[in-house]
């Protein structure tokens, strides 16, 4: 029960310099590129009558189809993406600010459980630093590197998520190593 407040207070305070790097310095202003043809491409696929999902193109649904020549074709004729459909309506920025929160809280569960069970009761602000902003860092930060393997997401974005995670990490670490069980 003693990590209740480090782990609110470090959640409220990633939270907070989240929202500084996002909204104030707009560190992420050039993540995403604008489509040169937004509204062809939108009513495209809206022709498509797509669900809410994310959707690969090409695809396939049998690895032995990449194999074909009517696919082969289409891959190197490009493009080749993903693609994220969400509900249409307003982006609703409370609910998923929300769910951001929630993360940085379940974030901090675990650092807590992690560096309680590795870390003893009155150990030095260092050692529990470095562990609990590790463990930080881990959490906030390499889900980013996935989405570069995987999704094609551009190093320089990926690079930039990883030092928001740095930062993240480097202020957790701070607040559990200063409210740290004595």
């Amino acid at each position: 029960m003693g990590l209740w407040l480090p782990i609110l207070l470090s959640a409220v305070i990633v939270f907070i310099a989240s929202s500084i790097l996002h909204m104030v310095l707009k560190f992420h202003k050039n993540d995403y590129k604008k489509l040169a043809n937004e509204d062809g491409i939108l009513e495209a696929i809206r022709k498509g009558n797509l669900e809410p999902g994310m959707y690969m193109f090409p695809c396939h649904t049998d690895p032995s189809a990449m194999k074909s020549p009517e696919f082969i074709e289409k891959c190197k004729r490009g493009p080749i993406g993903t693609l994220t459909v969400m509900r249409p309506g307003m982006i609703n920025m409370g609910k998923y600010l929300a769910q951001w929160f929630g993360f940085c809280l379940l974030v901090g569960i675990f650092v807590a459980y992690l560096t309680s069970r590795t870390i003893q009761a009155g150990s030095d602000y260092l050692m529990v630093f470095r562990v609990a902003g590790t463990v930080s860092f881990l959490a906030y930060g390499f889900g980013n590197i996935l989405d570069s393997i995987w999704r094609a997401q551009p190093c320089g974005v990926t690079i930039r998520h990883l030092i928001d995670a740095l930062i993240y990490a480097l202020l957790t670490g701070g607040v559990f190593g200063w409210l740290w069980v004595r």
